[in-house]
């Protein structure tokens, strides 16, 4: 009898190494691995991930490169949408389980698997995730999670594996590192508690850079196309240079409070400098080309983006409109943001464009103005005013 065929999202780390063990020698599984890169692996970390995966004892691995494609379907509106959940949160994680989630869908259709399995736990988001991902594009289809399924802790699971004969890094598995190109999480014994924040060894980054530099960020409609003198042909490429650049730094590193899906508080660390740059220099461009109503509705339409897409439901129809909203709105968001760089922090220093609403030809805040007249303004003041007059008026009239 043969065995069932289950495809294993693999990343390399403790749950997924303890996932291949356990499908595989206590489950009989024929186990088929799958990494898929957003971004947070080079070529040396995906063969070692591979050369992992088959140590372990898997039928056969599968690398598959979504980072251009997870900019383009996903990334580029976080960008338009300046969206950081809770103010602080580039949804390192969140967005780029979605690429993940939907390519194991589609590697476990073109093997015909039995099963997916993959190695969330029961406390966290990424379980619902993938999941309903995995029931939308895979109706039917076993989904197998070893790590919620047995309530495992992280104590438990590095004790079996050593058990099974397994070598690797278990210090470093004390921590839940999750790269990818728009960010990296850091979870261990700190964040769950409501107080603490990680060790300085915690960060996969390490400041190595001190002094100062200033980056030049140029944005073609919404889209980052060039740093300093240095064009790319893909955002995707201009991203993790700018994080090559501003990493060493130590800039972006915070810890972010949240609300689960499943309805629980929790807290992360995580790291990112480019996310971060990217996002608060594009703001700081927006808010110089475009109307207050321009930013007001973004913003509105932003925030629930980026709560819809944290809780998983990135094939929700509604989201496909509001990126169409998002991409119109970038059509003069064309400039350059320049960024002084310092160790953990950074400060933007002013923009440049074509678009720029500040134009002096229209006047100076708090100083001139060459548009309109001191009779024009105290007759617009008064119409403006207006109903909120009347409103107050009737209110005492009516009082009397």
């Amino acid at each position: 009898m043969s065995k069932k065929k289950v495809v294993l999202a693999f990343s390399g780390g403790l749950d997924t190494s303890y996932c291949v063990k356990y499908l595989g020698e206590e489950k009989g599984y024929e186990i088929h691995t799958i990494t898929v890169n957003t971004g947070g692996f080079d070529d040396n970390e995906l063969k070692e991930i591979e050369a992992r995966a088959k140590n372990l004892g898997v039928a056969s691995h599968k690398t598959v490169d979504e980072t251009k494609n997870y900019y383009d379907k996903v990334i580029r509106y976080l960008i338009y949408g300046n969206i950081l959940k809770n103010n602080t949160y580039p949804l390192s994680v969140s967005a780029e389980r979605m690429s993940q989630a939907l390519a194991v869908a589609i590697y476990a259709k073109e093997l015909k698997a039995d099963a997916v399995a993959h190695g969330s736990t029961g406390a966290g988001n990424d379980q619902v995730r993938f999941d309903m991902i995995l029931n939308i594009l895979v109706p039917g289809i076993e989904i197998i999670t070893p790590i919620r399924e047995l309530k495992l802790s992280r104590e438990e699971e590095i004790a079996f594996l050593k058990s099974k004969g397994v070598q690797m890094n278990f210090e470093k598995a004390m921590y839940s590192v999750n790269k990818g190109i728009w960010g990296t999480s850091v979870g261990g014994k700190e964040t769950l508690k409501s107080l603490g924040m990680l060790p300085e060894e915690a960060w996969p980054t390490q400041v190595t850079k001190t002094g100062t530099e200033t980056v030049k960020l140029t944005f073609e409609k919404g889209e980052l196309k060039k740093i300093n003198d240095k064009s790319f042909s893909h955002p995707a490429d201009a991203i993790q240079h700018l994080q090559s650049i501003a990493g060493p730094y130590g800039i972006g590193r915070d810890i972010h409070v949240g609300d689960t899906i499943i309805g629980i508080k929790g807290r992360v660390g995580f790291e990112a400098a480019a996310p971060i740059l990217v996002l608060k220099g594009h703001h700081a461009l927006e808010k110089h080309v475009l109307t207050k109503w321009q930013l007001s509705w973004k913003d509105q339409l932003a925030q629930f983006y980026g709560n819809w897409l944290h809780e998983g439901q990135y094939l929700d129809p509604i989201m496909r409109d509001i990126e169409a909203f998002l991409t119109n709105s970038q059509q003069n968001v064309t400039g350059e943001v320049s960024i002084q760089l310092y160790p953990y922090r950074y400060q933007v220093l002013g923009i440049e464009s074509a678009y720029d609403l500040m134009s002096a030809k229209f006047g100076k805040y708090g100083e001139m103005n060459l548009g309109w007249t001191g009779d024009d303004v105290k007759g617009f003041t008064k119409i403006f005013g207006n109903q909120t007059a009347i409103y107050h008026q009737v209110k005492e009239d009516a009082g009397k």
